[in-house]
């Protein structure tokens, strides 16, 4: 079977993202929440803890607030998950703001400038190289 050489913990893992996607979608219905987007969820061996890393817009302190709100509704979304899910156990979720996203768009700025500078300095010294000496 195909699926036996994917862990079993990123299984589940994938599993969680999908309901929990459904849940926070259908049962918490809170509109601020409605473009919060899972990047990745971290599921422990004995699946007693899921991690749960989120992205969405908005500054610092509403992104805080946010992530404060999925964090009280986590029991409740266990609970559901247990509903939902056929395992024995189910994990105690944990949400954490990915700042991966955040840090990805700054390197890609940084490359960006660093190639902009680059082509202005080969395009400043294609001009000078075509100067005559002593003009």
């Amino acid at each position: 079977m195909a699926t036996k050489n994917i862990p079993r913990t990123r299984r589940i893992g994938e599993q969680l993202r999908r309901e929990l996607a459904e849940l926070i979608r259908d049962e918490l219905r809170d509109p601020r929440l409605a473009l919060i987007s899972m990047t990745s969820i971290e599921v422990s061996r004995d699946l007693a803890y899921a991690r749960v890393y989120v992205t969405l817009m908005g500054d610092p302190v509403e992104r805080n607030e946010r992530v404060s709100e999925l964090n009280r509704a986590a029991p409740m979304l266990r609970r559901e998950l247990g509903r939902r899910m056929r395992l024995r156990v189910i994990p105690k979720l944990e949400f954490r703001y990915d700042e991966i996203v955040e840090q990805g768009a700054r390197l890609s700025a940084l490359i960006d400038a660093a190639v902009a500078s680059d082509v202005s300095r080969h395009h400043d010294d294609a001009d000078n190289a075509g100067m005559e000496p002593g003009t």
